[in-house]
């Protein structure tokens, strides 16, 4: 594996039709041709069933096995890429499928390219290069919006283009270093090592932090993960609910432990005020906080008394902050990082005459709504 001590293993992904020399092309100009060189540790193709035995056949064979000719020629290092690396787009039943030509066809498509690339960027200490550069627009597509959706700062996108005649021809795989004449598309003769190759990186929008967690880590359809990055800027909207202890948050509902609720709804009355936020230091907060803890749970339980022992030692900082990142790790896990951050506490202005600057809700007062804890939640004031 092409991955130096303390770096991240690097990875090729790419689409193709009945032209494997996408493969080594893309290879050629990343590994050979690019300055700095990017060597990838493994590739990994996606394509149809006739894609995957032209892939076979040309690419991985021992006679004319163009991948291994290519690692030969310029003495590229071991990469992990064979038959178990190209991955057949699957039909309804799961079979191989031969050709993307129906609505259902493209839906499978979607599916299983926005899956692999899911997979593919779900480790922190991978990075992945991905080339739409081969098989129908429509693979193209779906590669190059899957990446978008799941694509992280070290990730990238590119296209390979090919100098004329070479384009096309069946006979060219990569500019070889030394003479080898083939017959062109257009039956003319051509000599490989004049060949050109170029690689046209292209930006494209990361829409990663707009995903929840649950995407991120579990299986997801193209449409849900689109669906779920469309609501990445929402309208601003806040709703708690203390009667079921669930909050409402950029169209997401998700439930709080009561101590959380509690904590979060303090910071919430007070924007929908207009008051400044808190600290840990500020006289009455433990008393405060308490007050809404006891709405949520039964005064007599053990709990709120363990709680009211608790608060009447004051409130510190070793109690404020773990409360305050068990709040911003529910929001997050809801909405995702980019969709989380309207909704967290964070720093106010400074406390007149202290360091400290007060935590709080930025959000407008109008943006946020909280129901009477005495009304059942089916009669919520307000939803998102």
């Amino acid at each position: 594996m092409n991955t130096p001590s303390g770096s991240r293993e690097r990875i090729l992904l790419a689409v193709t039709g009945l032209s494997p020399q996408v493969i080594t092309e893309t290879l050629y100009a990343l590994a050979v041709q690019a300055r700095p060189r990017w060597l990838p540790g493994r590739i990994h193709l996606i394509t149809t069933r006739e894609g995957a035995e032209r892939a076979r056949l040309a690419l991985c064979s021992e006679e004319p096995g163009w991948f291994a000719r290519l690692c030969r020629d310029y003495g590229l290092g071991p990469i992990d890429f064979g038959p178990d690396h190209i991955h057949v787009v699957p039909d309804a039943r799961g079979e191989p499928l031969d050709d993307i030509r129906s609505p259902e066809d493209n839906e499978r498509a979607a599916d299983f390219i926005t899956d692999t690339v899911r997979r593919l960027t779900a480790r922190d200490d991978t990075e992945l290069h991905v080339s739409i550069a081969g098989g129908r627009k429509t693979l193209g597509y779906y590669l190059g919006y899957a990446l978008s959706l799941y694509g992280r700062p070290q990730d990238r996108l590119s296209h390979v283009l090919v100098s004329e005649p070479f384009e096309s021809s069946w006979e060219f795989f990569y500019p070889t270093p030394y003479s080898r004449v083939i017959t062109t598309r257009d039956n003319k003769l051509a000599d490989t090592a004049d060949a050109r190759v170029t690689l046209a990186e292209i930006p494209f929008v990361r829409l990663r932090d707009g995903l929840p967690q649950g995407l991120l880590e579990g299986g997801a359809r193209f449409s849900e993960a689109v669906a779920e990055a469309q609501k990445a800027l929402p309208p601003l909207c806040l709703v708690l609910d203390p009667a079921s202890r669930r909050v409402t948050a950029g169209g997401e509902t998700f439930s709080l432990k009561p101590a959380e609720f509690a904590f979060y709804w303090l910071f919430a009355e007070r924007a929908r005020a207009g008051q400044p936020g808190a600290h840990w230091s500020d006289d009455g907060l433990a008393e405060e906080l308490l007050g809404h803890y006891g709405r949520l749970v039964n005064p007599a339980s053990g709990d709120y008394q363990r709680a009211a022992e608790a608060y009447r030692r004051g409130m510190t900082k070793e109690n404020f902050d773990p409360a305050k990142a068990h709040v911003h790790k529910a929001i997050r896990k809801a909405l995702g990082e980019r969709r989380a951050e309207p909704y967290l506490l964070h720093p106010l202005g400074p406390i007149p005459g202290s360091r400290y600057r007060r935590q709080g809700l930025s959000l407008p007062a109008s943006a946020i709504t909280i129901a009477a804890p005495s009304l059942p939640s089916a009669h919520k004031s307000a939803a998102c």
